[in-house]
């Protein structure tokens, strides 16, 4: 079976084409993303309306490098002067697309140039997310589903970032149940696996997310938009044996499984006073040992709590394996501290390439798979930006 997948939950645009054999064989077509970052760079964040209108242009030209990528891209014969849908299907589409005026011209220009392409089912992100985000690629995929009569599947974003772990087929009893480690820029979530489709949130931040306090963080440091990449390149210039500062690691030996990490950004922010107002301005070598090694600080006071969490969690609910998913998982000095502590406690880690940790459509197409009997009708989809795993 062939499965598009369409990913728009918050800044990244994804489309993904895989082929699946078998129980869970999958060969990976192609999967596109077309990053924002550079857009919201300059505003240190994202904003939802003006990532809309970039999905909005963006989603038809990743849809067609897709298709092209997975030899699924079919020019109509040149001869075809025949309109590309009914005058009841273009009042259909109007319907659909009717708050998504450029979507709905570069689709129209796609069906005129390409035939019907040769997909299965449809794997469509409705939630968590940004709620103008997601509509985006929803409608889209209601498009698709409504002119090419394909069957959409749902997909939840954040059990997405769980289940690319198993992209090579990783899925046998051994593994259940576990634990995993969602985090991102919107998402601190601990999560119990009982087994595919079945999960319990024991624990989430009660304020910022890893990822967002990365984000925050770096911004008071003068640093650029996304915090985590730049942050993870700074630390690793540091040298860690004689770093003089110390941050605050919330909630870190709480009973609960729950984070915090507000407190830690506003810890940064009182250093960075104190320094300013200790400090020589021209004074750049001071300046720059400061900022080494409060990057060091900022990304081991994360992945300190991380850490402890996950594993008191792991030892607690006696689980098989811990799942690493979200974007911050990316970040080499957690991976690095995961593996030497899963070594340690002889559990088994399941992390994704790095390059799958941030969002794509891909763990969107592995998701759709394993829920490939929840099929909905397009005029029943709808978006759920507060969408929780379990419910």
């Amino acid at each position: 079976m062939k499965i598009l997948a369409i990913e728009t939950s918050c800044d990244d645009t994804g489309v993904a084409v895989v082929e699946v054999s078998g129980y869970g064989r999958f060969q990976v077509f192609s999967n596109e993303v077309s990053s924002q970052i550079e857009i919201h760079k300059k505003y240190g964040g994202v904003f939802p309306m003006m990532a809309k209108r970039e999905h909005q242009h963006n989603v038809v030209p990743v849809f067609e490098k897709a298709l092209e990528k997975a030899s699924l891209l079919i020019k109509k014969p040149k001869f075809q002067n025949q309109k590309p849908v009914s005058a009841s299907q273009l009042k259909t589409l109007k319907c659909i697309l009717a708050r998504e005026d450029a979507l709905f011209e570069k689709l129209i220009n796609f069906l005129e140039k390409y035939e019907k392409p040769d997909i299965d089912y449809i794997a469509i992100v409705h939630g968590p997310g940004l709620e103008p985000c997601l509509w985006v690629g929803v409608n889209f995929a209601k498009a698709l589903s409504y002119l090419f009569d394909i069957p959409l599947i749902p997909v939840n974003h954040i059990e997405s970032h769980i289940l690319v772990n198993f992209l090579e087929g990783k899925t046998d009893k051994k593994i259940f149940p576990a634990l995993s480690l969602v985090v991102s820029g919107g998402h601190t979530q601990l999560i119990l696996v009982k087994k595919i489709g079945n999960y319990k949130i024991i624990g989430e931040t009660r304020d910022d997310a890893a990822g967002e306090c990365f984000d925050k963080a770096a911004k008071i440091l003068g640093l650029s938009y996304p915090g985590g990449p730049i942050i993870s390149k700074i630390a690793d210039k540091s040298d860690r044996r004689r770093a003089s500062i110390i941050l605050p690691r919330p909630m870190m030996n709480s009973k609960d499984y729950d984070f915090s990490f507000s407190g830690l950004k506003t810890a940064v922010l009182y250093k960075v006073r104190d320094f300013e107002s200790t400090t020589i301005h021209s004074r750049m070598v001071a300046k720059k040992k400061f900022l080494k090694e409060m990057c060091c600080e900022v990304q081991q006071a994360i992945v300190d709590v991380l850490l402890k969490k996950t594993f008191m969690a792991a030892k607690d609910l006696k689980v098989k394996s811990i799942i690493l998913g979200g974007g911050v998982s990316a970040n080499k000095e957690l991976r690095k501290q995961f593996e030497t502590q899963a070594l340690k406690f002889k559990i088994p880690l399941l992390v994704p390439p790095s390059h799958l940790s941030t969002d794509n459509a891909l763990m969107s197409a592995v998701t759709g798979y394993f829920h490939r009997k929840d099929i909905i009708s397009w005029q029943k989809l709808k978006v759920d930006a507060n969408l929780r795993v379990g419910k």
